[in-house]
């Protein structure tokens, strides 16, 4: 595999291993994505044959709709409850689960299962649970909290797409860290319980330490799946009531195909790539760091 001489062998072992991922990034990423970029400087709408440059417009369009702002506030707002919870609860069910009790293989397995759902079917798995049975729950026991649906109250109803995202990826998050902590050499953890280490003490100066790059692993897929997500809120809420549930990605998709402006709907989605770009380094460079001093 290694000894080709001539350009001729070297292009065969690339048609070989590389040409078809190659080829197949090429055409259904790298293009489409370039062509979008393209669109954000025009009035093309991907079919008429008649393009107008448009230079910034449509940016300008896009930071100046008052929806974008809110709904981009609020994608912020939830991405950070749902990285803190989400992570939070995975490391803590990790522990339980490699704690040695009873049935710590079911339990992973019944964690992990609500991340094989689907987020158009969890929504409406959710919906019916906000909707009745919380509710019947909460007239029955008189618990004003629950009486009514969370899902028709503009304060609440962002709860609940907080509730069921971290619901969703908390098990997923969990085989992460499970591997993070088999990882860890066992005699270190003897050695240190040796020395009269507690096991609070072995959480925080060994565990915690080694596991960085589990971290960065977690925190950077819930980062990213917490900016795109778009079924569960589609399906539990539909960006209502009153446009209060609207994230992002929702937004974009309905700038740019039920209200057909293809141009400001483009942009915006741009944006919203960059936005998750800069913050998705900034965080694995931050992480990084944090290893190597580790």
């Amino acid at each position: 595999m290694y000894g080709e001489r001539t350009l001729l062998e070297r292009l065969k072992v690339f048609s070989l291993f590389a040409f078809i991922p190659l080829f197949a990034f090429t055409a259904v990423v790298l293009i489409p994505f370039l062509l979008g970029v393209v669109m954000t400087f025009t009035d093309w709408d991907g079919i008429s044959t008649s393009i107008t440059f448009k230079g910034l417009e449509n940016y300008r369009i896009a930071f100046s709709d008052s929806h974008f702002v809110d709904s981009l506030l609020l994608t912020f707002k939830y991405v950070l409850y749902t990285l803190v919870l989400t992570n939070v609860i995975a490391f803590g069910l990790a522990l339980l689960v490699t704690s040695g009790i009873r049935g710590q293989n079911f339990f992973r397995m019944g964690f992990f299962t609500p991340n094989l759902i689907g987020g158009i079917i969890l929504g409406f798995i959710w919906q019916f649970i906000f909707s009745r049975v919380i509710v019947y729950l909460g007239e029955a026991l008189n618990w004003q909290i629950f009486s009514s649906s969370w899902l028709a109250d503009p304060d609440k109803a962002f709860w609940t797409l907080v509730i069921v995202g971290v619901w969703q990826s908390s098990g997923y998050m969990m085989l992460i860290y499970i591997a993070g902590l088999m990882g860890i050499p066992k005699s270190l953890l003897e050695a240190a319980k040796i020395d009269g280490a507690s096991k609070w003490q072995q959480l925080i100066r060994i565990k915690i330490p080694l596991m960085i790059t589990a971290f960065t692993i977690s925190v950077f897929l819930t980062l990213q799946r917490s900016f795109v997500v778009y079924e569960v809120n589609l399906s539990l809420t539909n960006g209502g009531p009153f446009r209060s549930t609207e994230l992002l990605a929702m937004h974009v998709y309905n700038e740019a195909f039920l209200y057909q402006n293809f141009g400001p709907g483009q942009a915006k989605a741009f944006i919203l790539f960059l936005v998750v770009a800069a913050i998705a380094l900034i965080q694995v460079r931050a992480m990084k760091k944090l290893e190597v001093e580790a």
